[in-house]
């Protein structure tokens, strides 16, 4: 006779703990989901405590604690889904990839090659998002492929690479932030986006520091702030203008750092000379007076950091934005050294990682170039193919919307984005992806953009999906699966292996596990400028996270950066003079305010996951507009009241929020929300010059109030 133990018995609790990590923002927490089913219970009961880990030092956000919610919710796609009418019918998965092979090989023989495009997301493990650049370019041979990072970290990520010859979001360790006597934060809400990074600051400010935020709102972070420019929406390069003036006019300059580390500077003199404060302080909102203390604050400073975020990135200037935040940089020599470095917060969970293995349109793994024959070669090599069997650069992720609504792009395969939601210009968006031939959504959920799919897959969540990650700092760690994937759904990795199989191109994509894939990322990688061939599955187990670049398996990575040169061939850092820019939609009577988007504490990105938790959507149910009173008063607005926002592409109707936190000129919307709530149909279409991000922050609204319009002609 068998012994039963008291568990199998039913007697005690069954008890599992998953060891895993959460999913949303760049900190990438660790934490341990315990799951308990207590004896007769219909269903368990989750319980979540933070881990320790290097970045996040054990803490965890309300979007941590929550996460296993979604994962869990009785809302995920469980099956693949065909359109059927103005509905979906469950199909198999013989069916599902059947229909991709034949309708892909059937457009791409009427259009070409091209007429297949890929749309990623920057939630996607490394192995996933190198992975979707292969299969872009060597399951379906097509050039169009990007990303929803597009969105996040381009601006950052060109002024990194042009300045400095490399990006990575810090330049260096997040515990170098406490030795920071002066902090810059531009553009970014901390507080809210990444909470579990503010014991750095404040720790900071027990040590002395000085902080300094650049934010047309009063916010979380602003709260803690020594000095608060609210600077107007869109005017953040005339701001750092100022502050490189007065670091001029002052000499508080590093000279021989200046001399000896980088080029530029005679240009840059004489551009900050001509340069009227006065002026700039008007083009800002922040006075003269306020511009000088920052500066004088950041320049006599022994050490200090400057970060920036999507408030100074998401502009049509915000290249050069982020430009004049790294010269003040450089001027003062603050980098290269403890508690001095700049940081790019990066947003979403693998905004770094994502863009460093070949998701965006011009790039190939490791941070190499589409377009540089040596790297073709070097890539072609490890996928085994030749270089010419390699399409050419894109387009990026807005200007792909912008190709499916004029038809150059047929058939659209989408993989963790949402970006009916998530792109500017909704209504033009959503226009385009409903004359697409082909619609293809690979999701937990039925997203804003899945609705409008021909054909749905279910992809496995976080707990299911083992990965590495690239937090902020440039850390890889290493996820680890801690469920059985949940109905039929696939990891993402491996549904691409699949239709690559219908393709006939399956034997460049047989890989077992998400391991397998990382091992030939490491060799793909390999020395480029990001490079992880020196980081293993082994090495993450036993270190907990490894600094990329990591070139062998001796190295310990580096944490720092720039301590004795930068990574252009020359050692040096490149300044360069920024002017002040005008914005693409200047406010007039028809428009008389300055929209600008953001993010709440309880959600993230376009809400399709944290809406799904039902913890998460109590604290924010619904989108809202932020207003000053005084723009309350003019346009008879009271607060908590349902208006009407409108700009020249579209209108959202949301709850007023009337508080004292925003200039008069400005409101805020957050970018959550989709359908009639979508800040981004309200949105400009027109892109930074050189890493094609939208312009979020700055455009032209006017507000009214929503029932006394919809009034109007009811008596």
């Amino acid at each position: 006779m068998r012994l039963e133990t008291r568990e199998q018995a039913g007697l005690t609790p069954a008890v599992k703990v998953l060891d895993t990590q959460c999913p949303f923002c760049s900190v990438q927490c660790k934490a341990l989901v315990t799951e308990t089913w207590a004896p007769g219970a219909s269903r368990p009961v989750y319980t979540v405590e933070p881990k320790m880990n290097a970045a996040s030092e054990g803490r965890l956000c309300i979007k941590g604690m929550n996460a296993y919610q979604h994962a869990l919710s009785g809302e995920r796609i469980m099956q693949p889904l065909r359109r059927e009418g103005a509905g979906f019918v469950p199909i198999s998965w013989d069916e599902a990839l059947d229909m991709i092979g034949k309708r892909v090989e059937r457009l791409q023989g009427i259009y070409g090659r091209d007429a297949v495009g890929v749309y990623g997301g920057g939630s996607l493990t490394n192995e996933s998002a190198y992975l979707l650049g292969k299969f872009a370019r060597v399951a379906l041979r097509t050039k169009y492929i990007d990303y929803n990072g597009r969105f996040c970290m381009s601006a950052a990520a060109s002024a990194g690479n042009k300045a400095f010859g490399v990006d990575r979001g810090l330049t260096n360790p997040l515990s170098d932030i406490e030795l920071a006597k002066c902090i810059i934060l531009a553009g970014t809400n901390i507080a809210e986006c990444q909470p579990t990074l503010m014991p750095y600051f404040t720790r900071a400010k027990e040590n002395g520091a000085y902080l300094i935020v650049i934010d047309p709102r009063e916010t979380g972070t602003s709260k803690l702030a020594d000095l608060h420019l609210k600077v107007k929406p869109g005017m953040d390069a005339a701001l750092a203008n100022g502050l490189q003036k007065v670091l001029l006019e002052e000499g508080l300059l590093d000279e021989k750092f200046l001399r000896e580390r980088t080029n530029g500077f005679d240009a840059l003199r004489a551009h900050l000379t001509a340069l009227d404060l006065e002026e700039i302080a008007g083009l800002t909102g922040v006075s003269a007076a306020d511009i000088r203390k920052a500066a004088l604050a950041f320049g006599q400073a022994p050490t200090g950091m400057v970060f920036t975020a999507r408030g100074v990135e998401q502009q049509t200037d915000g290249y050069m934005a982020v430009r004049a935040f790294l010269n003040l940089v450089l001027m003062n020599g603050k980098i290269g050294k403890p508690g001095s470095g700049y940081g790019a917060v990066t947003g979403q969970g693998n905004g770094q990682g994502g863009r460093e293995h070949g998701q965006k349109a011009d790039q190939l793994p490791g941070y190499r170039l589409i377009e540089n024959p040596a790297d073709r070669a070097y890539i072609a090599d490890v996928w085994d193919i030749e270089p010419e069997e390699l399409p050419g650069k894109g387009v990026s992720a807005y200007e792909m919307m912008e190709k499916i609504h004029a038809q150059e792009i047929r058939a659209l395969i989408v993989m963790g984005s949402n970006p009916i939601v998530s792109n500017p210009n909704a209504n033009l968006v959503e226009e385009g992806l409903r004359k697409l031939d082909f619609l293809v959504v690979a999701d937990m959920f039925l997203s804003e953009t899945a609705r409008l799919a021909d054909l749905v897959l279910p992809c496995t969540s976080y707990i299911e999906n083992a990965g590495t990650l690239t937090n902020l700092e440039g850390r890889v760690l290493l996820r680890e699966a801690s469920r059985a994937p949940i109905g039929e759904s696939r990891h993402d990795w491996r549904i691409m292996g699949d239709i690559a199989e219908k393709l006939g191109r399956g034997r460049y994509f047989r890989f077992e596990t998400a391991e397998d894939i990382f091992e030939e990322l490491r060799v793909a990688s390999r020395g480029g400028i990001a490079d992880y061939y020196g980081i293993t599955y082994d090495r993450l187990r036993r270190e907990e996270g490894v600094y990329w670049p990591c070139p062998s398996t001796g190295s310990a990575g580096e944490g720092r950066l720039f301590a004795d040169r930068f990574a252009h061939e020359d050692g040096r850092a490149q300044l360069i003079p920024v002017n002040n820019h005008e914005l693409p939609e200047p406010a007039d009577d028809a428009y008389p305010l300055y929209l600008t988007t953001g993010r709440v504490l309880t959600q993230y990105l376009t809400g399709v996951q944290t809406r799904r938790s039902h913890t998460l959507a109590a604290r924010d149910f619904e989108s809202f507009v932020q207003l000053h009173p005084k723009a309350a008063r003019a346009y008879r607005i009271a607060d908590g009241e349902l208006v009407r926002v409108t700009s020249r592409r579209g209108s959202i109707v949301v709850r007023a929020r009337v508080n004292t936190d925003i200039r008069p000129d400005s409101v805020f919307v957050p970018m959550h929300w989709g359908d009639t709530q979508n800040v981004n149909k309200l949105t400009l279409p027109e892109l930074d010059p050189t890493c094609r991000m939208p312009g979020f922050k700055a455009c032209a609204v006017r507000i009214e109030s929503y029932i006394s319009e919809s009034a109007v002609g009811d008596y």
